[in-house]
């Protein structure tokens, strides 16, 4: 009981300072599918809105339904997005989490309070358990089915397993990649009771229930989600061989982060050495060498203990994070930081002290690393409020995504969609870190009202201009995180000026096209040519005089 009450009161005191944490990376598109739950709550996630100029539906997201139906849940009694309240009620998440791994940790190892510790320092636990996606719901379901599942096999017990089997729906509908826990669950069933049949009938309940909701959207909406989300990878080129390559080699360091390195890093398997060639070709830098190789270090040690069950779950989900995944985010590999934390205490059972200290370096940098995400989201937010009341009776558009996109509409700005035109007297709001929208300017052109750089105070670095980090996406660099001194992101605010057009013939390479495009008129090709939509808008002075 006093090992559980640890537990809770450091989950706690872990969270509390992050209640106000701002919206943030893919909330919006939760919150969006909340919304659309208030009035089609067996469908929240055909939720439709702009992505990227371009309006999509939540119908191929990879996360079935489960945190948007919590969010609607909260969205209800609360009324509305209050930051504080939403981030507390995803807490018992954390401690659901927490909680499951001391249960395998006791089972597993001798010092289960620092093997749960060691779990919760990861940065991945720390940062994304600030969010509203659905990694933490997701993360702390998985865990609570393991502990219900590994509990009942080695009792016997049918009340575990009924637990177990209770909360595996709950798993199923908050990820695809629950499929993985089938085989994880075989894993520990085949070590601890090997011919326990109602222990093998209850692994069919994961596929069961994802097939039968894949089903039911079928029926009542025409088309699988995996048809859909087939297409986004089409769409976006999403599962192209570049970027399981790129996946790969963050992913490999972000292992290496699962706990602080030098605990990955020894004993040093040698092997792991085979690996070091490639940080000259990945990335030549300290912080990724010192990952890649603890990464590539927790793998061979997994590989030489695969007849245990942490090894093989650590093996497993890995390999199903290479051919699921795209873009490299630590959040991946969440599920595999119980088992790589028990293997670690188990590997430096005799030097307690090596782990309590490796515990607190990593949560110190975690928390830094929480604290500079806290920083660069509050930015957006406060750059928000400081101009909002200056766009009284204007038209305001947001060129951007993500939290700024989220505070910027609240304050009553709308989305800018691919082509869209703008006029004079519009303000346009832009994110030099976001893919910009291509837009015209209505005849007009751009005049900057003020320049905001984003600048957490803290020097490290999840995402930002001029980063190398693959904490979010493997699509700035391959890092865990990086430290870098210079602004995440800069906040641009302009308005449309009108502007009297000059060209009566207008070629459409000129520098004037942009100020004479009203709408309908892409982006210049090859420096000379523009595709056009059915109709077109210029604006084109009177000749003075005719012209041949």
């Amino acid at each position: 009981m006093r090992d559980t009450l640890a537990v809770i009161a450091f989950v706690v005191l872990l969270r509390v300072p992050f209640l106000n944490q701002a919206i943030q990376g893919d909330d919006v598109n939760y919150l969006a599918a909340a919304q659309h739950a208030q009035i089609d709550p067996l469908h929240p996630t055909h939720a439709r809105f702009l992505f990227q100029g371009d309006i999509v539906t939540m119908q191929g997201h990879p996360h079935p339904p489960l945190n948007a139906w919590f969010l609607a849940a909260l969205l209800a009694l609360a009324g509305d997005v209050r930051e504080p309240v939403y981030h507390a009620a995803y807490i018992p998440f954390s401690i659901l989490a927490a909680l499951s791994v001391l249960s395998l940790a006791r089972r597993f190892t001798s010092r289960p309070l620092l093997a749960t510790f060691l779990f919760t320092a990861t940065p991945a636990f720390v940062v994304n358990g600030t969010s509203l996606e659905s990694d933490l719901p997701f993360l702390a379901l998985w865990l609570a089915v393991t502990a219900c599942f590994v509990k009942a096999a080695d009792q016997g017990s049918r009340k575990w397993l009924a637990a177990a089997a209770a909360l595996m729906p709950l798993a199923a509908i908050s990820a695809f990649q629950s499929i993985v826990l089938v085989p994880v669950l075989a894993a520990f069933l085949w070590r601890q009771r090997r011919q326990w049949k109602p222990g093998w009938l209850a692994l069919a309940v994961i596929p069961a229930v994802l097939g039968g909701w894949q089903l039911f959207e079928k029926m009542t909406a025409g088309q699988l989600p995996a048809q859909f989300l087939a297409g986004y990878f089409t769409t976006y080129a999403l599962q192209t061989l570049a970027n399981k390559l790129r996946n790969a080699a963050a992913l490999v360091g972000h292992l290496g982060w699962l706990v602080f390195p030098v605990l990955a890093l020894f004993p040093f398997p040698m092997a792991a050495l085979a690996a070091l060639p490639l940080v000259f070709w990945i990335d030549v830098h300290p912080l990724y060498a010192v990952s890649l190789l603890a990464g590539a270090a927790v793998l061979i040690r997994s590989i030489q203990m695969r007849r245990d069950c942490f090894a093989a779950w650590t093996l497993i989900y890995f390999a199903a994070a290479l051919v699921l995944f795209f873009a490299g985010s630590a959040r991946y590999l969440l599920p595999i930081a119980a088992p790589v934390a028990i293997l670690t205490v188990n590997v430096w059972r005799r030097r307690p002290g090596w782990l309590w200290a490796g515990m607190a370096i990593q949560l110190l940098l975690s928390l830094a690393l929480a604290a500079a995400n806290y920083g660069h989201w509050d930015g957006y937010r406060r750059v928000v409020c400081t101009h909002e009341r200056e766009w009284d009776l204007k038209r305001v558009w947001i060129n951007g995504e993500w939290g700024l996109r989220y505070y910027a509409e609240t304050a009553g700005a709308m989305p800018l969609m691919r082509g869209q035109a703008v006029r004079p007297g519009d303000i346009v709001i832009s994110s030099r870190l976001a893919l910009p929208i291509r837009f015209t300017t209505g005849g007009g052109a751009l005049v900057p009202v003020s320049e905001t750089p984003i600048r957490p105070a803290i020097p490290l670095r999840l995402i930002g201009l001029g980063t190398h980090s693959a904490y979010s996406t493997a699509s700035q660099g391959f890092r865990p995180f990086d430290i870098h001194t210079g602004p995440a992101d800069i906040v641009r605010i302009e308005t449309v000026v009108a502007r009297k057009p000059a060209l009566s013939f207008l070629p459409m390479n000129a520098p004037e096209a942009d100020e004479q495009i009203v709408s309908g008129i892409d982006r210049v090709e090859e420096n000379r040519y523009r595709w056009m939509r059915w109709n077109s808008i210029f604006l084109i002075p009177r000749p003075r005089a005719p012209s041949l």
